[in-house]
């Protein structure tokens, strides 16, 4: 089975779908570590973690097609990609699907937003108008080769328009073919419900991990959402948030250190060496080694001692 079936079966499975998100390689083997199947590619956390700059459209297509196609080489995760608006109109939607598809990724969420378009939970955020989006979705079910490649359309009209227009636009989106749908920052356990029960197709909701504190999207869990009846959630900005403060927490200890002059012992503040190797694939290079490398190029690399082995210290 293709991911993009995969993808397509999970959303369409009665058991709603749950998407970490990930931002490089980094983020992506971990998840996978982790256990789960499939993950976001998260475009706010590729502007943040590539060009360092927020998501307000400074990151183009093929930085974004780059860190895709990364991800995607590194794992096997099923993988949802993050296309923006599609860089420009329905012609830029048309290719921004075939570079995404071609980058390996099971499917790609394009939005409503004008371009440059900033992050669902910003305030100043625009549309375009509905027909010229319902172009670009029939230009990106046009693009894609494999007819499994998932198509997620999502609208940012609830912060302009209303709930009602977040509806209207959400039929019309899978009218002209979206798989999926996503009303971005939706306010109320009683908006959700009502969204899903007034459209024609999945719909995905986006989720804050208790890591937010601002008034958006309510905290709910897997398990509530599916009994709302969404078929998918998303978790864009759990782990850059998580890796974030764990980066910043390091630092204070290193300041500590720099000022009391002591060295900071503190195991439990990082993983080890041997666990991040372990999360990073380390064995299987060994294993290549092992397979690949002439004996005199082992006894060259290791001298003569057997390649300790890279075990289980990740938990």
């Amino acid at each position: 089975m293709t991911k993009a079936r995969q993808l397509r079966k999970w959303i369409n499975d009665k058991r709603i779908l749950v998407l970490p998100g990930v931002f490089d390689g980094f983020s992506a083997r971990l998840v996978e570590y982790c256990g789960f199947p499939s993950a976001f590619i998260t475009g706010s956390g590729v502007s943040e973690s590539r060009i360092g700059q927020p998501d307000v459209g400074i990151m183009g297509l093929e930085e974004n097609v780059a860190a895709a196609r990364n991800i995607a080489s590194c794992s096997d995760l099923v993988l949802l990609a993050d296309g923006d608006t599609g860089y420009g109109n329905a012609i830029n939607a048309f290719h921004t699907v075939r570079a995404f598809e071609r980058a390996g990724v099971a499917g790609l969420m394009l939005e409503d937003q004008v371009w440059p378009k900033r992050c669902g939970h910003m305030r100043g955020k625009e549309v375009i108008p509905q027909d010229e989006m319902v172009e670009k979705i029939h230009a990106a079910c046009e693009a894609r080769k494999d007819g499994d490649f998932i198509i997620k359309s999502r609208t940012d009209t609830l912060a302009t328009d209303g709930v009602d227009e977040v509806i209207r636009r959400l039929n019309a989106y899978g009218e002209a073919g979206a798989d999926l749908l996503f009303a971005d920052a939706l306010l109320t356990r009683e908006q959700i419900s009502t969204v899903v029960a007034n459209i024609s197709k999945p719909l995905c909701i986006n989720m804050g991990f208790g890591i937010r504190r601002r008034s958006t999207t309510p905290l709910l869990s897997a398990a509530e959402l599916q009994d709302l009846g969404v078929s998918v959630v998303i978790f864009p900005r759990m782990l850059t948030s998580c890796a974030l403060m764990g980066m910043r927490n390091g630092l204070d200890l290193l300041s500590q250190s720099l000022e009391s002059g002591q060295v900071v012992d503190r195991p439990d503040a990082a993983v080890s060496f041997e666990a991040l190797n372990e999360i990073m694939g380390m064995q299987g290079v060994r294993d290549l080694e092992e397979r690949f490398l002439t004996p005199a190029q082992k006894l060259a690399k290791y001298h003569g001692e057997e390649a300790a082995p890279v075990a289980g210290t990740a938990g």
